[in-house]
């Protein structure tokens, strides 16, 4: 027997951190309204002008994937299809092409967020780029059905960049949840 368990796995791995100097964070609940802030400022950035163009990510996407993985009790897919609908409206594309997106992106992460948080930041990119892939492939197949056109390729290019900033919006959307690597005695938390 080789004695391998779960709770040798965690102590191996809680271990490694305290080698490598990397601080274990126990993180606090999140708040309601800085959930609902945070998906309002990037449904803000997809309004920006600059929405359109190739390179710019869909923010909407790659924060609702992250509260999907990080709180998936709290931003359901009955959120993704309201956030989608929302989308429809602004861009005046067909009804229901975002929020069939955006759901269907919703399923996944929440599908597999258990394992995705024990992967690190830098692993969970080519985790969330097939996600962020698909999630822009429903669009692409209904335009070109709808209208015709092949938009090109280069139509991808957003998920690629969204996934290489998903490390950055991660550490930027778990600051508010994280306490002192060393925690004081006189602090209750």
């Amino acid at each position: 027997m080789s004695g391998y368990t779960y709770s040798s796995y965690v102590n191996r791995r809680s271990m490694r951190n305290i080698e490598m100097n990397r601080p274990y964070y126990i993180l606090l609940p999140v708040n309601l309204y800085f959930i609902a802030f945070s998906l309002a400022v990037a449904f803000f950035f997809n309004l920006l002008p600059w929405g359109k163009w190739i390179g710019v990510p869909d923010f909407i996407v790659i924060v609702l994937l992250f509260w999907n993985v990080h709180q998936p009790h709290k931003v359901s897919m009955g959120t993704a299809f309201i956030l989608g609908l929302l989308m429809d409206v602004h861009n005046a594309s067909l009804f229901g092409e975002h929020a069939l997106a955006y759901t269907l992106l919703s399923y996944g992460a929440i599908m597999m967020h258990r394992r995705l948080l024990w992967l690190s930041l830098s692993a969970q990119i080519f985790v969330v780029m097939p996600l962020l892939i698909i999630a822009q492939i429903v669009p692409f197949i209904i335009q070109l059905v709808s209208s015709g056109e092949f938009p090109g390729c280069s139509h991808f290019l957003n998920s690629v960049i969204g996934a290489l900033l998903w490390p950055v919006i991660s550490i930027l959307l778990l600051l508010p949840q994280k306490r002192a690597a060393n925690p004081d005695n006189t602090r209750p938390i």
